[in-house]
Formats: structure tokens, sequence, C-alpha cells
């Protein structure tokens, strides 16, 4: 069966038409394997964030979003705190991985404030705004989703790796 995933934007300029997204193409290109909805941008608004969270899980009942953009230092860089407001539990591996293989291509990587957790069955994940910066931390990512999202729907009972 095949995955729903959902792409949320967070960008002022990108919401008001002052930059075009490239995150959003980005991310639909590396989600090729899944039933993608359409991308959608937002401004970076933290209650307009956590709405739209709350109706992709609740009601569109998607498997997994992908936020990019809001996760720096700027005082309107709001995507974590959204995220940690909606979730129920964290996974605190997934953000902690991509600063990891982050770190190895440029010391900035510790300035993000990237968050994952989990809203009812459905997986949230807090990527960069860069395009180059999605790509590097989706490579970290994808591997693992397929287990993530079987566990998720209750369909994995086997954590441990087969070659163990």
């Amino acid at each position: 069966m095949a995955y729903r995933a959902a792409v949320v934007i967070l960008s002022d300029k990108g919401y008001h038409g002052e930059r075009e997204d490239k995150s959003g193409p980005a991310l639909q290109a590396l989600l090729s394997e899944f039933d993608v909805l359409p991308t959608i941008i937002l401004p970076d608004d933290r209650a307009l964030i956590e709405q739209t969270l709350i109706r992709l899980a609740d009601e569109e009942k998607v498997d997994v979003v992908f936020t990019s953009g809001g996760t720096g230092l700027a005082p309107r860089d709001v995507t974590p705190e959204a995220t940690l407001a909606v979730v129920d539990r964290l996974v605190p591996g997934i953000p902690e991985a991509m600063r990891l293989k982050s770190l190895q291509i440029t010391n900035r990587a510790m300035l993000t404030r990237s968050a994952a957790g989990v809203r009812g069955r459905t997986l949230i994940i807090n990527l960069p705004g860069s395009p180059k910066a999605v790509a590097e931390c989706m490579e970290v990512v994808l591997p693992v989703m397929d287990h993530a999202l079987e566990t998720l729907r209750g369909e994995a009972y086997e954590c441990a790796r087969q070659d163990s």
C-alpha cells in the first residue's frame, strides 16, 4: 500500500509570492514512491501551522508530513514550536540524525531547531528551508521511512534488523 504524504512549506516570502519555492518541488521529486498531496505554502504563523498539521493528521489522515522552513533562529521561525504543540510523542532520533549528517557538510547545521514527532498515526518531520539541505536530510530519513510508517500503522512488529 502506498503511503500518503504532505509537504508544507513555511516561508513568509514564499507565501506572499516574493520568492519562488524550490524546496517543495525538491521534496515532491524525492517522494516519488508516495501518494503526495499538493504542496501547501504557509506564512511563518504558528497558529496557522498548528491548524494545518492537525488537519493533515486528523482529517486528511496522511501517513507523514514533511515541513520545510522555519527551523532557524529568526524570530518568525516557529515551525518546531508549532510541531511540538500538536504531537503526542517525540521522535528525537530523526532530527538528531539529520543534524549529524548535515554537520559533516556545514557547521551551521548546529543552528537548526528541527523537530519530529507523532500525532495519532501521522509522523511529522521538520526539514530545513533550503532545497540542498532538504535533499541532504532526506538521504537520512528516506531509508527508514517504510519501517517507521509500517510501525505507526501497526503493521510491523519486528524491529530487529534481519542481518543481525
